[in-house]
């Protein structure tokens, strides 16, 4: 996969300069979900949104929102390029720091960006990491994907992509159906789309999961839900690469796409 976008770099004091048309970017997109997220969003989430206080007509400097990470779950951020490798990025969530590209969406990419710029990484995933079960959950898989293998890896990004990327909270949760997913909650049209009727979605089974192919590309086909978000930490106490070897030996659930262009 390769990027058009290219991370801004802090200057000697630590400060990110944007051009105004990027902040606008970021203005648009926070006016969109605050919206959109209220009764679609889960407590928790709008519990972390509301101890962050982002900008509303801004781009945050890191160092704000790691002041209060790591009063709230010892996290941090960790400013990178627009890509990074699986290596540094389990080696960062090992380390409770979280990687954010220092680049936004272009106006054209408004509703749904398939790369991880920084309304992604700060408004859509930073919130919960003030959550404790999350954010324990973070630090765990990154530990899990240090020691694993190369093959082993591609099945433990399928655990992330549809928990931490893309989960729900099943309707029978206090509640009720919530988005979790950072993946879910930066983007406008999947906000939409994961709580309608036109949405699939199944129980969290973690073997059916390491089993279930993703485009990254695309509205995702299927989501899994969990009953609430302490549910994480239950996750995080499973033999998980047992299963990932279970899963191998299996083999991977036919995609509900088609194969137009890249799936994991």
């Amino acid at each position: 996969m390769t990027t058009s976008y290219i991370a801004r770099e802090a200057d000697a004091d630590g400060f990110i300069h944007y051009p105004d048309h990027e902040h606008q970017v970021w203005q648009q997109l926070y006016a969109r979900q605050a919206v959109n997220l209220p009764q679609r969003a889960c407590n928790a989430y709008m519990d972390g949104l509301d101890a962050l206080a982002l900008p509303t007509d801004r781009i945050p400097q890191l160092a704000e929102i790691d002041s209060v990470l790591m009063e709230s779950s010892g996290w941090q951020t960790a400013a990178v390029p627009a890509l990074i490798s699986f290596g540094r990025f389990f080696e960062l969530l090992a380390n409770r720091r979280f990687p954010v590209a220092t680049f936004i969406r272009s106006q054209q990419e408004m509703d749904y960006l398939q790369e991880p710029d920084i309304f992604h990484e700060i408004f859509g995933h930073c919130p919960l990491l003030t959550n404790r079960a999350f954010a324990d959950f973070s630090a765990h898989y990154g530990k899990l994907g240090l020691a694993a293998s190369k093959e082993e890896r591609a099945y433990l990004a399928r655990l992330y992509w549809f928990t931490v990327e893309f989960g729900l909270l099943q309707a029978n949760s206090v509640d009720g159906r919530r988005i979790y997913g950072g993946g879910i909650l930066s983007s406008p049209a999947e906000t939409m789309y994961a709580l309608s009727d036109d949405a699939v979605c199944e129980p969290f089974d973690l073997l059916n999961v390491l089993r279930t192919p993703y485009r990254i590309d695309i509205i995702q086909p299927i989501y899994f839900e969990i009953e609430n978000i302490d549910f994480l930490g239950e996750i995080a106490k499973m033999d998980i690469m047992s299963s990932v070897t279970k899963a191998r030996e299996l083999g991977l659930f036919t995609p509900r796409f088609s194969p137009k262009t890249q799936a994991v």
